[in-house]
């Protein structure tokens, strides 16, 4: 099977070697994914729930490149700071996926490389 890596043109992409998404065949890989801008800034500073949107912005923009949409997602795994952010984070989660309704995983995490994000996310698609 031809293996296409989707980059998003991340500096930290070579350096820790990785890609923004993974597709091999008709699957596709969303490699954990936080609210950064695109100049590399946290988006929605103190705000699960706009951090949570822009998450999803970045997955689907790497879907879009790997040939498949937000319809395609089979599976979401959400990592949150804390655990009190969890309502604000399902109802962004919610906005999105409430028809489509992946596999989902929720997990409170101890941290993250920069301390301002509150959420990241995984996502799996296969397409048809």
């Amino acid at each position: 099977m031809t293996r296409k890596n989707i980059s998003s043109g991340s500096p930290f992409e070579p350096k820790i070697g990785f890609s923004r998404a993974v597709r091999i065949g008709n699957h596709i890989s969303v490699s954990g994914t936080a609210p950064l801008a695109w100049d590399g800034k946290t988006v929605g500073l103190g705000d699960a729930y706009l951090q949570t949107r822009r998450c999803f912005e970045i997955i689907e923009q790497a879907l879009k490149d790997a040939g498949a949409g937000l319809k395609d997602v089979v599976r979401t795994r959400t990592y949150l700071v804390n655990a009190s952010d969890w309502e604000k984070v399902a109802k962004a989660h919610g906005e999105i996926f409430g028809e489509i309704r992946p596999a989902s995983t929720m997990v409170v995490v101890k941290g993250f490389l920069n301390p301002e994000w509150l959420v990241e996310f995984e996502a799996d698609a296969i397409i048809e």
